[in-house]
């Protein structure tokens, strides 16, 4: 059971959210401020945190830059009333994984939890299993349990599959992949995304797990078929 750590100041808010997510069979621990929510750490074990702003003590802002010193991999979901785009932008500079403003969508914030989770799982365990494929960061290897097949990708190859596949159903620019996976400084051209999905799609052929999807005028997606 994943646990989850809400810190607002609000206790109606902390009295909602715990009701939702415990609907969702999630565990919940609950905190007024930064640096209750810091002792609640240091006791429990913590999957994800829920993350108000303005809090008396230590307020949303100055708690993810003291926990991201300690733990950069938390996963931190901020939830405020303040919505304008500065607001938003100190809010991912200082480090959370997302963003959202109150009043609550409820089934958007369990949607974007499970979303935060899921990478959280892949960050950790440096793998990516889809059905009987597991793609091993690590080793940059693509195995199929079920066919004993197992591929060994070049670095860059490997690279961009991981990545498509962390995000399943998102769509790609090729200039995105490109500044993601050779750098903003490569001499590289973005043509090279496109020769190396060629090189991807050959070697997965026959795989039923995944395929790689052209989105005409935009770039790149991965779909799980398994």
């Amino acid at each position: 059971m994943f646990h989850i750590l809400i810190v607002d100041d609000d206790k109606n808010i902390r009295r909602l959210l715990t009701a939702v997510l415990e609907t969702e069979n999630y565990s919940v621990s609950t905190a007024e401020n930064g640096e209750d929510a810091l002792k609640v750490l240091d006791q429990t074990h913590i999957d994800l945190i829920i993350l108000d702003i303005m809090m008396p003590k230590m307020d949303g802002y100055a708690f993810i830059t003291l926990l991201r010193e300690q733990n950069p991999y938390m996963p931190v979901l901020m939830l405020t009333a303040k919505q304008l785009p500065e607001d938003k932008h100190r809010g991912f500079l200082a480090g959370t994984d997302d963003y959202m403003t109150k009043p609550i969508d409820e089934t958007e914030l369990l949607l974007r939890i499970k979303a935060l989770l899921r990478r959280a799982k892949i960050t950790s365990e440096r793998k990516i299993v889809i059905g009987s494929v597991t793609l091993d960061y690590d080793s940059f290897t693509v195995t199929d349990a079920s066919t004993g097949e197992r591929q060994e990708l070049p670095q860059k190859e490997f690279l961009l599959l991981y990545k498509l596949l962390s995000f399943p159903g998102k769509i790609f620019t090729r200039i995105q992949l490109m500044d993601e996976i050779w750098g903003l400084d490569s001499e590289t051209g973005w043509e090279t995304v496109t020769v190396h999905i060629g090189r991807l799609r050959k070697r997965f052929e026959g795989w039923n797990a995944f395929t790689i999807e052209s989105v005409r005028g935009l770039g790149y997606k991965a779909v799980k078929n398994e």
